[in-house]
């Protein structure tokens, strides 16, 4: 343990300037972009939704595990799961918030961020989504205030302000069912908004929905639970509970099979139209310059392996095989993600009668997207690492709250003489 002490007051400063620095180049490079327009980068009319959005879209579905987890505990009473929950919302504001961040790099005028709040178009489903997400990070930061009003560093120089903190968490049942329906609808309209693009055939159909929440809801609680052991790991602040991490990685192996068969049938089932657009765009996907990051890190990488892993008791139990499955789960849901954000836009047709053949595209981050890129990751990465050291939001120690009743929780039965 001493050398572990050792191990962390000599490498946190370091990792703390190391992220720093990342974060001032992504300031930099978003100043370029406030100053010169998306002009910069190497997005166009053709490929719109690029690197930024590709991080927007992994960093929404692997906070997933906040909605869920909360959910198991304050609506179903799996209040095992409370001190994982605690984790688990505390990532999903970071996600959110790095989530939030790309989108106001990408709408190309950051000043207008507004206006989706203010003038509604109810017909668009990105309008629902801006919607879900500004109210669902609203839940997130209640969820989070009791989190900060629970410190002992805050409890000692604001103890009234940290009571009032703390007592939000009585609300908790409330917030998860208002944070279990605004996250669901964010997951779903993400999938509906690529879903309902004609001039995109290989995005148009409805089944992206259900991946979008399916493969969240997984990538989110593998998140959570690498995030727990890598924390404890590495930080003498942080303290697990392998029982509690081991029964939610099975049921992450088995929910991978789930999606393996969700994944595999919905793209390779396309083969059976020759529909103009669809049919360029599933090669491109399967056999072309997405072929590798499909086959190998989706399907066989991302999804098969960890669940092997993760399904098996004697695998799952060796420590580096768990952590091993883990990242790799949360590197498919990536690439899951990057796949279907870019492989729509490689293939496109405009909206003149006249044109049947389609339109090729390519796309090549720019440097300035890369370095807004890795600064907002780096915000994420830094987040975390605080709120381990200073928040204590690794720690399975504490007994779950038996105050607060679960929502859905059975009535209990009448003695009757």
């Amino acid at each position: 343990m001493n050398q572990k002490i050792k191990l962390n007051r000599a490498v946190f400063p370091l990792w703390v300037i190391a992220l720093a620095l990342l974060m001032v180049a992504g300031i930099g490079g978003a100043i370029s972009v406030f100053i010169n327009g998306l002009a910069v980068t190497n997005l166009t009319d053709l490929v719109p939704w690029g690197l930024w959005i590709g991080i927007d879209l992994s960093a929404i579905a692997l906070s997933a595990g906040a909605f869920s987890l909360s959910a198991a505990v304050y609506l179903f009473g799996w209040k095992k799961l409370q001190p994982l929950a605690r984790t688990a919302v505390f990532i999903g504001f970071l996600g959110y918030s790095m989530a939030m961040l790309c989108l106001l790099m990408d709408i190309g005028r950051p000043d207008r961020f507004w206006h989706a709040i203010v003038f509604w178009n109810i017909h668009s489903p990105l309008w629902e989504v801006t919607m879900c997400v500004v109210l669902y990070f609203t839940v997130l930061v209640l969820e989070v205030l009791p989190i900060l009003g629970a410190a002992s560093w805050f409890k000692a120089r604001w103890p009234k302000l940290a009571q009032r903190l703390h007592n939000i968490h009585k609300f908790a049942p409330i917030l998860a069912i208002f944070g279990l329906g605004f996250s669901l609808l964010h997951q779903s309209s993400l999938g509906a908004t690529y879903g309902v693009l004609k001039a995109r055939p290989i995005w148009y159909k409805p089944s992206l929905a259900i991946l979008f929440i399916v493969s969240a809801v997984i990538g989110g609680l593998a998140l959570t639970v690498l995030a727990s052991k890598l924390a404890a790991l590495f930080s003498e602040r942080a303290n697990v509970r392998g029982d509690i991490l081991d029964k939610v990685s099975q049921a992450i192996g088995w929910m991978l099979l789930g999606y393996l068969y969700l994944r595999f049938w919905d793209t390779l089932g396309m083969e059976y139209t020759l529909e103009p657009g669809r049919t360029e765009g599933l090669h491109i996907l399967t056999n072309g310059a997405l072929a590798f990051n499909f086959w190998l890190g989706e399907l066989l990488l991302g999804i098969l392996i960890p669940a092997v892993i993760l399904v098996s008791g004697r695998l799952r139990r060796q420590p580096r095989l768990h952590l091993l499955a883990l990242a790799l789960t949360v590197g498919g849901l990536i690439a899951y993600r990057w796949d279907i954000n870019i492989v729509g836009q490689m293939v496109a047709f405009t909206v003149l009668p006249t044109q049947i053949e389609p339109l090729y595209t390519a796309y090549r981050p720019a440097l300035v997207e890369i370095l807004v890129g890795l600064g907002v990751i780096a915000y994420g990465l830094l987040g975390f690492t605080l709120g381990v050291r200073y928040l204590g939001i690794v720690d399975h120690s504490s007994l779950p709250e038996e105050a607060i009743e679960p929502v859905l929780a059975r009535p209990k039965a009448v003695p009757t003489d």
